[in-house]
């Protein structure tokens, strides 16, 4: 008598693949409108695996989104987070940690994950760039909502955003960082005045935002009231990931585009051109399986100090692809003229030229965190080494000078 056999259960990964494959047979993304297939996407589980069962996961690895991304562009669609950079890769996981409640999470996560509620992030002002902590906007209670004032500036998306995630100072008497409440605020309401700068690349993808007397609802407040600070890193970490931190097939991203351009033109090889690919080519290739394995390492949780390394790491190595891209086309390189202010696109915009991708590469070492920070943050959070001499951490924020 044959023993009976028993059936294994399907892996996490195949059971991710196989669920994003029903969705695009079903919603084929060449045909339907982009956000019935986001849509049907998040109520599969399959917007970020990694959330709780009804706020478009399925509480499996982080690390499996990937798997879902690949299917759904080789089937021709587009990354969710190329559509709403900002919500998709930093507001849904700082919602998912300290909002409200469940109904509120997922009123703003479906629409965030189909895109049509963008996202913004109201952080960096005129006087509180790489120290954002040193804010000025205020919030001031009004029973059960927060009357707010001040200016924020290098706001991508906000010229579209239906809501923004603003961290403003609810406590000047206590220091930077403990004074600071984090809240999410509609965008469309009176008060909130957006205007554009133009970058050199003609475009306005950036925005100024000036708040007089406009209104949040104490109910959309994520996490205490003096906690700000501790929710803003949380957004901050995701940043840094989603700007550093995209995988991909070897020789795929700008690196890809790099050699496309090299094979596009064998005219204009040279011997020093070809080691500088080389060279780009293996900075490429390491960046791309430190990340793997620093995304395998925190699959189950936050990102941590890895994502400043993908950030640093990643935005150097694209300035200097998109450089040796304007080398390698010479006098055609300076063959740019879209200076047509179009506030439509967003900067992951997958039809624009190396040009604009050169010139807009310029930000990279800036946004998410310059640098500088970026290696301030890595030097004493994982090296261990002292930090930097402060005098501010501990006196209230209001008698701290300010230029």
């Amino acid at each position: 008598m044959s023993s009976p056999t028993t059936t294994r259960p399907a892996s996490d990964a195949t059971r991710v693949a196989q669920a994003a494959r029903e969705v695009v047979q079903a919603h084929d993304p060449r045909s339907v409108p982009r956000e019935e297939l986001f849509g049907a996407l998040y109520d599969a589980g399959l917007a970020w695996v990694h959330h709780p069962e009804g706020l478009g996961g399925l509480g499996l690895s982080r690390g499996l989104q990937p798997v879902v991304d690949q299917i759904v562009t080789d089937a021709g669609g587009e990354r969710m987070f190329a559509v709403n950079p900002i919500g998709y890769g930093m507001g849904a996981p700082t919602v998912v940690e300290y909002g409200p409640d469940r109904e509120q999470v997922g009123a703003w996560l479906r629409p965030m994950a189909t895109g049509e509620e963008i996202w913004c992030q109201l952080f960096s002002e005129p006087g509180a760039g790489s120290d954002v902590a040193g804010l000025a906007t205020s919030a001031v209670r009004d029973g059960d909502e927060w009357v707010v004032n001040g200016q924020k500036v290098w706001t991508t998306l906000a010229h579209v955003a239906r809501w923004g995630m603003l961290v403003a100072r609810t406590d000047p008497d206590r220091p930077k960082h403990r004074g600071l409440t984090y809240f999410v605020i509609d965008m469309t309401q009176p008060g909130v005045d957006v205007r554009p700068l133009r970058q050199m690349t003609g475009q306005a993808e950036f925005n100024e935002v000036h708040l007089h007397d406009a209104r949040v609802l104490d109910a959309h407040r994520l996490g205490e009231v003096g906690a700000g600070w501790t929710v803003a890193i949380t957004t901050l970490m995701n940043e840094r990931t989603a700007i550093g931190g995209v995988t991909g097939r070897r020789g795929s991203g700008v690196i890809g585009e790099a050699l496309g351009l090299w094979r596009a033109h064998p005219d204009r090889h040279t011997p020093v051109l070809r080691d500088r690919l080389a060279a780009l080519w293996t900075r490429a290739e390491t960046h791309r399986l430190t990340l793997a394995r620093a995304r395998r390492t925190a699959s189950a949780g936050q990102p941590g100090p890895e994502g400043s390394v993908s950030k640093l790491v990643g935005a150097e190595l694209n300035q200097d692809v998109y450089e040796f891209c304007m080398d390698l086309l010479g006098p055609d390189a300076l063959l740019y003229d879209d200076w047509t202010m179009d506030r439509g696109r967003v900067h992951t915009d997958p039809n624009s030229t190396v040009q604009q991708r050169f010139l807009r590469s310029r930000a990279n070492t800036i946004e998410g965190g310059t640098s500088e920070v970026m290696r301030n943050i890595l030097g004493e959070r994982v090296l261990g080494l002292p930090g930097e001499p402060r005098s501010d951490s501990d006196r209230p924020w209001k008698e701290v000078p300010r230029g």
